[in-house]
């Protein structure tokens, strides 16, 4: 089927409150990833791979990092005369106040849409990491004459912060649904990632914005399970959430398991800024296992179950197990760090031993010397 005319939504900021160790410097969708990648990168691909070519990127707070990462959209063949790739501002044309919540930010991009003129909208938010082909959902909510396709993944529910739960019937419309649910074990969880008519969608906000509603979730989604053709749209495949320090480092501690980076990488292509850089070095004293070790890298020391993203330096006899470490981070000789996830530019002297457990890694600040 010949892909819907489609415009695309990804809010890069929601949700940073559910990371602030990683979100003081940088929104959330600009958190590095896997050595090379942002986490922004794998919603912006997944519409891009899915044939959508005008994609408004909703800001909010420390969007610097974001900016610079994102530049002109070019990466990802976005920079276009006709739509492309667009930085939305945090606030409405009518208001200088920043948005607050979902709902909110959705007022302030109905200028935007209202722009594209496109017949549907694929709203998403960039803080888990996935891989998806959103012209199957339109092609799902068009078959079922939907009025919000809902998409979920089918794992443990998560309790430490929002999140919303739905069953469905054999039809796949959504007959029940929960806001922090109090249920245990596998549920169907909704992911943040939404398909609507645009002119559908429009009316929604409208009438939320004359009936003062304040929560997208809660007097929208909730109550329209009766009044709305609310459906499920089942995500299949690895599916990580970013919302904690301990989910940041398993989700880059899975890609050093090979099916996932097989799975996540082996087929559509998952865009990023291109950064051209030396090959990583590595001399006769270096030992490395099992670890993603990107360009620009010089090791001398032990590198075991790590992630090393650009122009690390890894001193002599210095030892890295179960660590993530950002770029431009020097680690000097002998050295000990065991769970650990480093911001940028950190310099850590010789002789030092610092060590997290898988459940609380130790973090260290940008730009620290310890």
């Amino acid at each position: 089927m010949k892909m819907a005319s489609t415009v695309g939504v990804i809010f890069s900021s929601l949700n940073e409150r559910n990371i602030p160790e990683l979100t003081k410097v940088r929104s959330i969708g600009s958190i590095p990833y896997g050595g090379r990648y942002r986490l922004v990168d794998f919603a912006l691909s997944n519409m891009v791979n899915s044939g959508i070519t005008t994609v408004g990127m909703m800001t909010k707070n420390n969007y610097q990092s974001l900016m610079d990462h994102l530049g002109s959209g070019k990466n990802w063949d976005l920079a276009r005369k006709e739509g492309g790739l667009i930085l939305l501002p945090p606030y409405s044309d009518d208001s200088e106040m920043l948005y607050n919540n979902r709902l909110e930010a959705l007022k302030g991009a109905t200028a935007f849409l209202k722009k594209a003129n496109q017949d549907f909208v694929v709203i998403a938010d960039s803080d888990a990491v996935y891989k998806l082909d959103y012209s199957k959902v339109i092609d799902y909510h068009i078959k079922k004459n939907a009025d919000i396709t809902m998409v979920y993944h089918e794992h443990e529910i998560k309790k430490s912060h929002y999140y919303v739960t739905f069953e469905t019937n054999k039809d796949g419309r959504v007959n029940e649904l929960e806001i922090n649910s109090t249920a245990s074990g596998i549920q169907k969880n909704y992911i943040n990632v939404m398909v609507a008519r645009t002119s559908f969608l429009l009316g929604l906000i409208q009438n939320a914005i004359q009936c003062g509603y304040t929560s997208f979730g809660r007097d929208i989604l909730r109550p329209g399970v009766k009044s709305l053709k609310l459906y499920g749209y089942k995500l299949d495949g690895y599916y990580e959430n970013i919302d904690s320090l301990k989910s940041y480092f398993k989700a880059n501690y899975d890609l050093l398991k090979k099916d996932i980076r097989k799975q996540m990488f082996a087929a559509r292509d998952v865009y990023t800024k291109v950064n051209d850089s030396a090959p990583a070095q590595f001399t006769d004293t270096a030992k490395v296992k099992n670890s993603l070790i990107a360009d620009g890298c010089f090791i001398e020391g032990t590198v075991e179950n790590c992630v090393l993203f650009r122009g690390v330096k890894v001193g002599k006899g210095s030892v890295l197990k179960n660590c993530i470490i950002f770029s431009e981070n020097i680690i000097q000789e002998n050295c000990n760090l065991q769970y650990v996830v480093s911001d940028k530019e950190c310099i850590i002297t010789e002789n030092r031993l610092l060590a997290g457990c898988e459940l609380q890694p130790y973090f260290i600040n940008k730009g620290t010397r310890i």
